[in-house]
């Protein structure tokens, strides 16, 4: 049996090198810098996104613990109108930042990593529009080596 993605990438210490190598590439970005150095910028946005990455790829459920669930943070990114090409920057990011963070070079590993990321960028925008509306109560996504994984009504994994 395969380790979860977040075991197979090196548990909260990778998350959060990947965090910190991928804020980095969003400040360096020409585009990207902008919503990632606004003032009202979570002072721990860094560790808030490991700990959110690391849940979503198997790990302790810090982030839905001490920040909330999936609807608070489509909230948080919600209603913000045409986005560009701020999703792709963002997904190229997270890939280089997956390089220099050192996390394996796996090519399935990376492969899922790369999926996640398309499918949680193109969730995001789909609440661009200036009147989308986030339903409460969405369960915390959880992603393997195959992608997402079932949810449960009670936010477990599906039997």
């Amino acid at each position: 049996m395969r380790p979860t993605l977040f075991d197979f990438a090196g548990g909260e210490p990778a998350f959060l090198a990947l965090a910190s190598a991928h804020h980095a590439r969003c400040l360096a970005d020409p585009e990207l810098s902008h919503p990632f150095s606004h003032p009202g910028q979570h002072p721990q946005h860094v560790e808030r996104l490991a700990a959110y990455w690391a849940e979503v790829m198997g790990g302790p459920p810090s982030y839905s613990e001490s920040c909330g669930d999936q609807s608070g943070l489509l909230r948080m990114h919600a209603r913000k109108a045409d986005m560009g090409d701020l999703g792709e920057r963002f997904v190229d990011c997270f890939a280089r930042a997956a390089d220099d963070a050192d996390l394996p070079a796996d090519p399935d590993f990376r492969a899922s990593l790369h999926a996640y990321m398309r499918w949680a960028v193109d969730e995001v925008l789909s609440y661009s529009a200036k009147d989308a509306v986030v339903t409460p109560g969405a369960a915390m996504p959880r992603w393997g080596w195959d992608g997402l994984e079932p949810v449960s009504a009670r936010g477990g994994l599906a039997p």
